[in-house]
């Protein structure tokens, strides 16, 4: 049977097919599927300079026969991440995903599964550190997974940090207060969510109440920062969504543990906590997953969302050319035109 034409998905049409709670068992499968061996993350590349920053990220996800690779440019105007999926057995273009929407869902859901097995189950106040674009879909991956009673929001912005308050309070019909100070903000709380463009640690070492989870989300890049290093001293779990990318991109990770394996044994991928449906240790002091954004979570959602899309009769068709037409053929360059051999 032919590979279905590949379709173009628009920001509308993955908000559509998807919600959180799909979102979070589609990351959830995706990482079983990487502890099966099933599933196989591409370490993110990147590349900085003074106006920006070139990302690509991808993954292998056989159960659902795809592999796709997401990239997109950060700039001082924002971005516009694409997501594209091919079918592994022919290598056919299945999809190309606008996936700014997709980009936030996964995000979410990692910090919902994160907080799913690490967390106590009746953690009920919610600390947001940040007011930008992740910070909402933080709030509700939290409430999707705990019985929020409470969130406090800390943001330097005082007008940011209103306007996320209002918010939670209409959007999620959670209680929410404001923070000036990430102290305040984080005493008495049972979960605390980083998500700031932060490059000078913000949250100390001794800020967390004991018994304390703690979702790392924002510190992507070496020159960013969101916790003191020292605060991995507490932390009975240390979970990251890839330990590849931990190793070469996350600052507070390396600083504490340096480039020694012993040092980094201790530090458990969330797939394998998946796996083995972990949960909290008991009498643990912290718990702390450290994400820097896979492509396999990428890939296991946009899979999601092509399933559906094409259940549902969604999304434009594309024409690729797939073959040279007839009588079209690449011609060798002739060397001498060229200066000679370039051997």
């Amino acid at each position: 049977m032919s590979a279905p034409a590949p379709i173009w998905l628009t920001e509308a049409d993955v908000v559509a097919v998807v919600g959180l709670a799909e979102a979070i068992e589609a990351v959830e499968e995706g990482f079983r599927a990487e502890a099966a061996g099933t599933a196989r993350n591409l370490v993110k590349t990147q590349l900085g300079w003074k106006d920006g920053s070139l990302h690509a990220v991808g993954a292998v996800f056989e159960p659902a026969g795809l592999a796709g690779t997401k990239t997109w440019l950060h700039a001082h105007g924002g971005a516009d991440p694409l997501l594209l999926l091919f079918g592994t057995g022919d290598g056919r273009l299945r999809a190309v995903i606008e996936a700014f929407a997709l980009g936030q869902l996964r995000t979410a859901a990692v910090s919902a599964v994160a907080t799913h097995h690490l967390a106590e189950p009746t953690a009920s106040v919610l600390a947001i550190c940040g007011t930008g674009a992740q910070a909402l879909p933080q709030v509700a991956a939290v409430a999707a997974v705990r019985p929020l009673r409470m969130v406090r929001v800390y943001g330097r912005d005082p007008q940011r940090r209103r306007a996320l308050v209002d918010r939670i309070r209409s959007e999620l019909d959670l209680p929410a207060e404001g923070y000036e100070d990430p102290a305040a903000a984080v005493s008495a709380a049972d979960v605390i969510t980083l998500a700031t463009r932060a490059t000078t640690p913000f949250l100390a070492a001794d800020m967390p109440e004991s018994g304390a989870h703690v979702n790392a989300m924002g510190a992507i890049t070496l020159e960013r920062a969101e916790f003191e290093p020292r605060l991995l001293d507490r932390c009975r779990v240390v979970a990251v969504d890839s330990l590849a990318q931990a190793r070469a991109h996350s600052r507070e990770l390396r600083e504490r543990l340096g480039d020694e394996d012993a040092a980094w044994a201790r530090v458990l991928p969330l797939s394998r906590l998946v796996a083995d449906a972990a949960r909290r240790p008991a009498g643990a002091d912290l718990t702390l997953c450290k994400a820097l954004g896979v492509g396999l979570a990428d890939v296991a959602l946009g899979a999601h969302v092509y399933r559906e899309a094409l259940a549902r009769g969604i999304g434009r068709p594309l024409e690729p050319t797939r073959r040279l037409p007839p009588g079209l053929r690449v011609s060798a360059v002739d060397a001498t035109k060229e200066g000679g051999s370039r051997s």
